[in-house]
């Protein structure tokens, strides 16, 4: 579970977990408290935090309300397919159910799930299975419930009605208030008290169709999936925390300053950074260069990205981009805006 825990992830779901507490009447101080986040990362979308501190937040708002039935559901009813980022997006170019599982199982890292999953065939079923079995007891109800709502309400924005005959079993108390939000998510029976948590479907319905399938931006968002996991893991180690850094201080951090961060020398942080294959300059500009790229994608101004990286001029900044992309930054812009950002 350590490992686990350690896994990068968007901070978008956090974010949305945060405006359910608040909206609750939740202190954000006592939603944050011990996790490491700061209220301001809420906003940044680029900003990656890991599974154990998206745990960590949900222990504070059980904590803060006491574990209440269907809290869980409630908080995920506000997820829809497209808050997945570039997960989100090449689910909706699925041609059919099927590639959509194929495709979630493929890069479950990039869902806002904290439990694995797995799919099973059983006849004339298809079981998607859940292990909750090393998350803290404290949080499991309202873990599964928020993946529950979340994978019920993706379903509803990717196809065009609901799945037959599906029908969901959860490792939970039996409770009122699941048979009125079963319905609420159309799943047609609701089982309490189940030795595993699983949705479950016909396999026949695996063929349904979606109805904006587009196999040409389907591979690209795979692509993408791909690219983003890859990078993700690239940054585990001293590298990961130099990135992290790097991001939360803006291009004027220096080693003396990331060092300090870190609480070593900047002869250690030279070391480390070599045994890992990089140098702190590559570094930087690597992660100058990804943040330049995602706001551009945004839609930012050449001036405001400018100003945002610390850039003394634009013509600077423009000379920096060039050389990283061969490319200038406005015609960079204009070329991917619309886009999913690689750090979603």
């Amino acid at each position: 579970m350590a490992e686990e825990l350690e896994r990068l992830r968007s901070i978008t779901s956090t974010a949305l977990l945060t405006e359910f507490a608040a909206g609750r009447g939740l202190a954000m101080s006592s939603v944050l408290r011990h996790t490491g986040i700061r209220e301001q990362d809420l906003l940044d979308p680029s900003i990656e935090i890991t599974v154990g501190q998206e745990i960590a937040v949900m222990r504070n708002i059980v904590n803060e309300t006491g574990d209440e039935p269907g809290l869980g559901l409630l908080s995920g009813m506000n997820c829809h397919a497209t808050s997945l980022g570039v997960l989100g997006f090449a689910l909706v170019n699925c041609p059919t159910l099927a590639d959509v599982i194929d495709v979630t199982l493929r890069y479950l890292d990039l869902s806002f799930t904290v439990a694995p999953v797995r799919l099973q065939r059983h006849g004339s079923e298809a079981r998607l299975v859940r292990d909750d079995s090393a998350l803290p007891s404290e949080i499991h109800r309202f873990a599964l419930e928020r993946d529950f709502a979340v994978v019920s309400i993706a379903q509803q924005d990717l196809l065009a009605g609901p799945i037959p005959a599906m029908r969901v079993e959860l490792q939970l108390d039996p409770h009122p208030i699941y048979e009125a939000f079963g319905a609420v998510l159309g799943v047609d029976r609701v089982i309490m008290g189940a030795a595993q948590s699983m949705v479950v479907i016909p396999t026949g319905a695996l063929a349904m169709p979606l109805p904006r399938a587009n196999p040409a931006m389907l591979r690209y968002y795979e692509q993408q999936c791909t690219d983003l996991m890859q990078q993700r893991r690239s940054r585990l180690g001293i590298s990961g925390q130099v990135r992290e850094l790097l991001i939360h201080h803006g291009r004027v951090a220096d080693q003396t300053r990331i060092a300090a961060d870190l609480d070593i020398s900047v002869r250690t942080l030279r070391r480390r950074l070599a045994d890992e294959g990089t140098t702190f300059r590559e570094l930087t500009t690597e992660t100058i260069g990804m943040l330049a790229e995602e706001l551009l994608v945004a839609g930012l101004t050449v001036e405001h990205v400018a100003d945002r990286l610390g850039y003394s001029s634009v013509s600077a900044f423009t000379s920096a981009f060039r050389s990283w992309k061969g490319q200038s930054p406005g015609l960079f812009g204009r070329a991917h805006r619309g886009r999913s950002l690689v750090r979603v």
